[in-house]
């Protein structure tokens, strides 16, 4: 007789499937930009000039593929972001990044301020080479100021 191991995936954890998060500000700035179009290795002038980005038709320096700005942390204010906002536990320490996938229905520009609610969508349980393993999916929804979703980002981690 096999012995089955007790699964690591609680019923908190069901709780907070499809529960959204609060929203977190985010600001979109020329410097965050620049940084982040230099660090990935995008060389398109939108992503530093402002005169090259307006004359291509774009409001401002254009926000490049996968950066949405920086959260805005206020000591004492700031929420906590990510899983464990939901309350989603666990005892499994370590934590890898199962990927990330952006669909875009909108230009993010620098001056832009959004908002993003997080939820988690799946919680699988895996055996790897080190054990047990918790693969979280989540879905993040990005908005302007007047409301419309600019982009949602889906990705997951590896808790083990």
């Amino acid at each position: 007789m096999t012995q089955q191991k007790e699964s690591l995936i609680t019923d908190e954890m069901r709780g907070v499937i499809g529960k959204e998060s609060d929203s977190v500000t985010y600001e979109v700035d020329n410097t965050g930009c620049r940084q982040f179009a230099r660090a990935v290795g995008y060389t398109d002038p939108i992503f530093f000039d402002e005169a090259a980005a307006k004359a291509r038709g774009y409001r401002a320096i254009v926000a490049p593929p996968g950066f949405l700005g920086h959260p805005v942390m206020i000591p004492g204010k700031s929420a906590p972001r990510g899983p464990e906002s939901l309350g989603f536990q666990t005892s499994l320490k370590r934590v890898l990044n199962g990927g990330t996938d952006y669909e875009y229905f909108a230009n993010v520009c620098s001056g832009d301020v959004l908002t993003g609610t997080m939820k988690i969508s799946e919680i699988a349980e895996r055996e790897g080479r080190l054990g047990q393993m918790l693969v979280v999916s989540t879905e993040t929804t990005y908005k302007d100021r007047a409301g419309k979703t600019v982009c949602i980002m889906r990705g997951g981690f590896i808790r083990y």
